[in-house]
Protein backbone atom coordinates (compact mmCIF):
# COMPACT_ATOMS: atom_id res chain seq x y z
CA UNK A 1 0.00 0.00 0.00
CA UNK A 2 0.88 3.68 -0.37
CA UNK A 3 2.31 6.11 2.24
CA UNK A 4 -0.57 7.81 1.79
CA UNK A 5 -2.79 4.57 2.77
CA UNK A 6 -0.98 3.89 5.30
CA UNK A 7 -0.65 7.28 7.14
CA UNK A 8 -4.65 7.49 6.85
CA UNK A 9 -4.83 4.35 8.49
CA UNK A 10 -2.37 5.06 10.95
CA UNK A 11 -4.01 8.13 11.70
CA UNK A 12 -7.83 6.84 12.30
CA UNK A 13 -5.97 3.82 14.68
CA UNK A 14 -4.22 6.76 16.93
CA UNK A 15 -7.23 8.52 17.23
CA UNK A 16 -9.66 5.49 18.10
CA UNK A 17 -7.07 4.48 20.99
CA UNK A 18 -6.43 8.09 21.85
CA UNK A 19 -10.70 8.50 21.69
CA UNK A 20 -11.46 5.23 23.73
CA UNK A 21 -9.03 5.73 26.58
CA UNK A 22 -9.60 9.25 27.10
CA UNK A 23 -13.96 8.88 26.34
CA UNK A 24 -13.72 5.22 29.02
CA UNK A 25 -15.47 7.75 31.84
CA UNK A 26 -18.23 8.97 30.16
CA UNK A 27 -18.92 5.63 28.61
CA UNK A 28 -19.09 3.92 32.14
CA UNK A 29 -21.64 7.01 33.66
CA UNK A 30 -23.84 6.17 31.04
CA UNK A 31 -26.18 3.13 30.65
CA UNK A 32 -28.67 1.30 28.76
CA UNK A 33 -28.92 3.00 24.87
CA UNK A 34 -26.79 6.20 26.34
CA UNK A 35 -23.58 4.30 26.53
CA UNK A 36 -23.15 3.50 22.99
CA UNK A 37 -24.23 6.80 22.03
CA UNK A 38 -21.41 7.99 23.92
CA UNK A 39 -19.12 6.63 21.23
CA UNK A 40 -20.52 8.81 18.59
CA UNK A 41 -18.23 11.02 19.07
CA UNK A 42 -15.01 9.16 19.47
CA UNK A 43 -16.43 7.16 15.63
CA UNK A 44 -16.79 11.19 14.27
CA UNK A 45 -12.92 11.68 15.54
CA UNK A 46 -11.62 8.74 14.00
CA UNK A 47 -12.94 9.68 10.76
CA UNK A 48 -12.75 13.03 10.41
CA UNK A 49 -9.06 12.49 11.32
CA UNK A 50 -8.55 9.95 8.56
CA UNK A 51 -9.89 12.27 6.14
CA UNK A 52 -7.71 14.94 7.69
CA UNK A 53 -4.48 12.78 7.06
CA UNK A 54 -6.00 12.42 3.44
CA UNK A 55 -6.02 16.33 2.82
CA UNK A 56 -2.48 16.61 3.89
CA UNK A 57 -1.25 13.38 2.30
CA UNK A 58 -2.89 13.85 -1.06
CA UNK A 59 -3.74 17.52 -1.48
CA UNK A 60 -2.57 18.02 -4.46
CA UNK A 61 -5.08 15.62 -5.81
CA UNK A 62 -7.67 16.53 -3.94
CA UNK A 63 -7.09 20.41 -4.51
CA UNK A 64 -8.73 19.88 -8.10
CA UNK A 65 -12.39 19.75 -6.37
CA UNK A 66 -12.44 22.84 -5.11
CA UNK A 67 -14.33 25.15 -7.24
CA UNK A 68 -12.55 27.09 -10.11
CA UNK A 69 -13.65 30.58 -8.94
CA UNK A 70 -11.82 30.24 -5.30
CA UNK A 71 -8.34 31.22 -5.71
CA UNK A 72 -5.50 29.52 -3.63
CA UNK A 73 -7.22 25.69 -4.32
CA UNK A 74 -4.04 24.00 -2.92
CA UNK A 75 -4.67 26.13 0.82
CA UNK A 76 -8.54 25.37 1.01
CA UNK A 77 -7.46 21.99 0.90
CA UNK A 78 -5.13 22.05 3.50
CA UNK A 79 -7.47 24.12 5.79
CA UNK A 80 -10.15 21.66 5.50
CA UNK A 81 -7.58 19.00 6.67
CA UNK A 82 -7.01 21.14 9.42
CA UNK A 83 -10.25 21.72 10.34
CA UNK A 84 -11.19 17.93 10.16
CA UNK A 85 -8.31 17.08 12.49
CA UNK A 86 -9.19 20.25 14.67
CA UNK A 87 -12.34 18.71 15.51
CA UNK A 88 -11.45 15.26 15.92
CA UNK A 89 -9.15 16.66 18.53
CA UNK A 90 -11.81 18.40 20.20
CA UNK A 91 -14.29 15.48 20.39
CA UNK A 92 -11.74 13.13 21.45
CA UNK A 93 -10.49 15.56 24.15
CA UNK A 94 -13.98 16.73 24.80
CA UNK A 95 -13.47 20.39 25.08
CA UNK A 96 -15.01 22.82 23.47
CA UNK A 97 -17.27 20.68 21.73
CA UNK A 98 -19.84 23.49 21.35
CA UNK A 99 -18.17 25.27 18.83
CA UNK A 100 -15.77 22.45 17.04
CA UNK A 101 -19.17 20.67 16.00
CA UNK A 102 -21.55 24.28 15.16
CA UNK A 103 -18.44 24.66 12.92
CA UNK A 104 -17.82 21.38 11.34
CA UNK A 105 -21.46 21.23 10.40
CA UNK A 106 -21.26 24.39 8.97
CA UNK A 107 -18.14 23.36 7.05
CA UNK A 108 -19.98 20.15 5.60
CA UNK A 109 -23.16 22.88 4.54
CA UNK A 110 -20.70 24.69 2.91
CA UNK A 111 -19.08 21.70 1.27
CA UNK A 112 -22.82 21.02 -0.27
CA UNK A 113 -23.49 24.75 -1.20
CA UNK A 114 -20.33 25.44 -3.27
CA UNK A 115 -19.19 22.06 -4.31
CA UNK A 116 -22.53 19.65 -5.01
CA UNK A 117 -25.35 22.41 -5.67
CA UNK A 118 -23.69 24.20 -8.41
CA UNK A 119 -23.59 20.57 -10.27
CA UNK A 120 -26.76 20.16 -9.61
CA UNK A 121 -27.95 21.29 -12.92
CA UNK A 122 -25.95 18.44 -15.08
CA UNK A 123 -26.79 15.84 -12.24
CA UNK A 124 -30.00 16.40 -11.47
CA UNK A 125 -31.23 12.71 -12.65
CA UNK A 126 -27.95 11.15 -11.36
CA UNK A 127 -29.11 9.67 -8.17
CA UNK A 128 -25.08 8.81 -7.23
CA UNK A 129 -25.26 12.67 -7.05
CA UNK A 130 -28.33 12.96 -4.63
CA UNK A 131 -26.34 9.98 -2.20
CA UNK A 132 -23.00 12.20 -2.43
CA UNK A 133 -25.19 14.97 -1.64
CA UNK A 134 -27.49 14.00 1.19
CA UNK A 135 -24.30 12.32 2.28
CA UNK A 136 -22.66 15.59 3.41
CA UNK A 137 -25.85 16.97 4.67
CA UNK A 138 -26.15 13.95 6.89
CA UNK A 139 -23.25 14.72 8.25
CA UNK A 140 -23.74 18.43 8.73
CA UNK A 141 -26.90 17.12 10.99
CA UNK A 142 -24.86 15.03 12.96
CA UNK A 143 -22.74 17.67 13.63
CA UNK A 144 -25.86 20.35 14.54
CA UNK A 145 -27.18 18.06 16.70
CA UNK A 146 -24.00 17.59 19.01
CA UNK A 147 -23.45 21.18 18.80
CA UNK A 148 -27.30 22.08 19.99
CA UNK A 149 -26.59 19.33 22.75
CA UNK A 150 -23.49 21.09 24.28
CA UNK A 151 -25.83 24.05 24.43
CA UNK A 152 -27.19 25.50 27.64
CA UNK A 153 -29.43 23.97 29.54
CA UNK A 154 -32.95 24.90 27.56
CA UNK A 155 -31.13 27.11 25.04
CA UNK A 156 -33.61 27.97 22.23
CA UNK A 157 -30.49 27.92 19.76
CA UNK A 158 -29.93 24.12 21.11
CA UNK A 159 -33.16 23.03 20.81
CA UNK A 160 -33.20 24.47 17.36
CA UNK A 161 -29.69 23.08 16.08
CA UNK A 162 -30.77 19.35 17.83
CA UNK A 163 -34.17 19.32 15.88
CA UNK A 164 -32.88 20.72 12.42
CA UNK A 165 -29.88 18.38 12.36
CA UNK A 166 -32.02 15.42 13.82
CA UNK A 167 -34.90 16.08 10.90
CA UNK A 168 -32.11 16.13 8.33
CA UNK A 169 -30.39 13.06 9.45
CA UNK A 170 -33.89 10.90 9.72
CA UNK A 171 -34.89 12.09 6.01
CA UNK A 172 -31.45 10.38 4.82
CA UNK A 173 -32.05 7.51 6.72
CA UNK A 174 -35.73 6.71 5.16
CA UNK A 175 -34.21 8.20 1.33
CA UNK A 176 -31.31 5.94 1.96
CA UNK A 177 -33.51 3.35 2.59
CA UNK A 178 -35.45 3.61 -0.61
CA UNK A 179 -31.87 3.14 -1.89
CA UNK A 180 -31.34 -0.10 -0.33
CA UNK A 181 -34.59 -1.29 -1.45
CA UNK A 182 -34.76 -0.63 -5.00
CA UNK A 183 -30.57 -1.36 -5.66
CA UNK A 184 -29.91 -4.13 -2.79
CA UNK A 185 -26.52 -5.11 -4.38
CA UNK A 186 -24.82 -2.45 -4.32
CA UNK A 187 -22.77 -1.44 -1.12
CA UNK A 188 -24.86 -0.75 2.11
CA UNK A 189 -24.69 2.01 4.63
CA UNK A 190 -24.32 4.54 1.98
CA UNK A 191 -25.30 3.38 -0.77
CA UNK A 192 -22.80 4.16 -3.41
CA UNK A 193 -21.61 2.98 -6.81
CA UNK A 194 -19.46 0.21 -5.45
CA UNK A 195 -21.25 -3.28 -5.92
CA UNK A 196 -21.16 -6.04 -3.06
CA UNK A 197 -18.09 -8.11 -3.29
CA UNK A 198 -19.29 -11.57 -4.96
CA UNK A 199 -17.59 -13.91 -1.64
CA UNK A 200 -20.24 -11.85 0.46
CA UNK A 201 -22.87 -14.13 1.12
CA UNK A 202 -26.77 -13.11 -0.43
CA UNK A 203 -25.43 -9.39 -0.71
CA UNK A 204 -29.27 -8.42 -1.43
CA UNK A 205 -30.52 -9.64 1.28
CA UNK A 206 -27.94 -7.49 3.12
CA UNK A 207 -29.12 -4.40 1.37
CA UNK A 208 -32.61 -5.29 2.42
CA UNK A 209 -31.18 -5.48 6.22
CA UNK A 210 -29.80 -2.06 6.29
CA UNK A 211 -32.88 -0.73 4.70
CA UNK A 212 -35.21 -2.11 7.00
CA UNK A 213 -32.70 -0.88 9.86
CA UNK A 214 -32.80 2.87 7.98
CA UNK A 215 -36.03 3.07 7.48
CA UNK A 216 -37.08 2.30 11.20
CA UNK A 217 -33.97 4.34 12.56
CA UNK A 218 -35.58 7.25 10.22
CA UNK A 219 -39.04 6.97 11.54
CA UNK A 220 -38.00 6.61 14.96
CA UNK A 221 -35.78 9.32 15.54
CA UNK A 222 -38.71 11.44 14.99
CA UNK A 223 -40.58 9.77 18.09
CA UNK A 224 -39.12 10.80 21.71
CA UNK A 225 -39.68 7.89 22.77
CA UNK A 226 -37.93 5.50 20.70
CA UNK A 227 -35.31 8.40 19.80
CA UNK A 228 -31.98 7.00 21.28
CA UNK A 229 -32.84 3.25 20.95
CA UNK A 230 -33.79 4.07 17.10
CA UNK A 231 -29.54 6.28 16.81
CA UNK A 232 -27.99 3.46 18.99
CA UNK A 233 -29.44 0.62 16.85
CA UNK A 234 -28.08 2.54 13.67
CA UNK A 235 -25.25 3.12 14.86
CA UNK A 236 -24.77 -0.29 15.56
CA UNK A 237 -25.52 -1.62 12.77
CA UNK A 238 -23.83 0.66 10.69
CA UNK A 239 -20.53 0.11 13.19
CA UNK A 240 -20.73 -3.43 12.84
CA UNK A 241 -21.00 -3.10 9.14
CA UNK A 242 -17.05 -1.02 9.49
CA UNK A 243 -15.76 -3.77 11.24
CA UNK A 244 -17.30 -6.87 9.54
CA UNK A 245 -17.91 -6.03 5.71
CA UNK A 246 -15.89 -2.76 4.63
CA UNK A 247 -12.41 -3.79 7.14
CA UNK A 248 -12.42 -7.34 5.24
CA UNK A 249 -12.88 -5.47 2.01
CA UNK A 250 -9.98 -3.11 2.91
CA UNK A 251 -7.89 -6.11 3.78
CA UNK A 252 -8.66 -7.84 0.70
CA UNK A 253 -7.36 -5.06 -1.45
CA UNK A 254 -4.28 -4.26 0.35
CA UNK A 255 -1.84 -4.06 -2.34
CA UNK A 256 -3.96 -2.89 -5.21
CA UNK A 257 -4.72 0.15 -6.07
CA UNK A 258 -8.36 -0.30 -4.60
CA UNK A 259 -6.56 0.11 -1.17
CA UNK A 260 -7.15 3.60 -0.88
CA UNK A 261 -10.75 3.66 -2.06
CA UNK A 262 -11.12 0.75 0.69
CA UNK A 263 -9.51 3.27 3.38
CA UNK A 264 -12.20 6.21 2.01
CA UNK A 265 -15.12 3.18 2.52
CA UNK A 266 -14.34 2.68 6.07
CA UNK A 267 -14.15 6.12 7.21
CA UNK A 268 -17.03 7.49 5.00
CA UNK A 269 -19.26 4.47 6.70
CA UNK A 270 -17.51 4.89 10.08
CA UNK A 271 -18.73 8.60 9.73
CA UNK A 272 -22.30 7.61 8.99
CA UNK A 273 -22.50 5.22 12.26
CA UNK A 274 -20.82 7.90 14.47
CA UNK A 275 -23.61 10.27 12.84
CA UNK A 276 -26.58 7.84 14.04
CA UNK A 277 -25.05 7.82 16.93
CA UNK A 278 -24.70 12.14 17.43
CA UNK A 279 -28.33 12.12 16.46
CA UNK A 280 -29.56 10.27 19.69
CA UNK A 281 -28.09 13.48 21.84
CA UNK A 282 -30.57 16.14 23.09
CA UNK A 283 -30.60 19.50 24.23
CA UNK A 284 -33.61 18.63 26.30
CA UNK A 285 -32.80 17.80 30.08
CA UNK A 286 -36.33 15.55 30.40
CA UNK A 287 -35.13 13.24 27.88
CA UNK A 288 -32.03 12.89 30.65
CA UNK A 289 -29.63 11.91 27.11
CA UNK A 290 -26.04 11.24 28.95
CA UNK A 291 -24.04 13.99 27.57
CA UNK A 292 -21.18 14.72 30.08
CA UNK A 293 -20.50 17.88 28.76
CA UNK A 294 -16.86 19.80 28.81
CA UNK A 295 -16.37 21.53 32.05
CA UNK A 296 -18.29 24.56 32.65
CA UNK A 297 -21.35 22.88 30.88
CA UNK A 298 -24.34 21.25 33.11
CA UNK A 299 -24.33 17.00 32.49
CA UNK A 300 -26.85 14.96 31.33
CA UNK A 301 -26.43 11.47 32.61
CA UNK A 302 -29.13 8.80 31.68
CA UNK A 303 -31.56 7.42 33.88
Amino acid sequence: MSAVTWGMIGAGIAALIAGLVLGRSRFAAASGASRILTLGPVFEAVALTIFAAEHFLLARNLMTIVPSWLPGALFWTYFVGVALFAAGISFIAWRYVRWSAFLLGLLFLIIVATIDLPNLPKNIHDRFFWILTFRETAFAGGAMVLAGSAWSRGSATGRVLVLLGRSVVAAVFVFYAIEHFLYPKFVPGVPLQKLTPSWVPAPAALGYIVGIVLLGAGIGLMVPRFRRTAAAVAGTVLLLLTLFFYVPILITEMGSPLALEGVNYVGDTMLFAATALLVGFTSEPAEQVEWAAEPGTPSRIAS
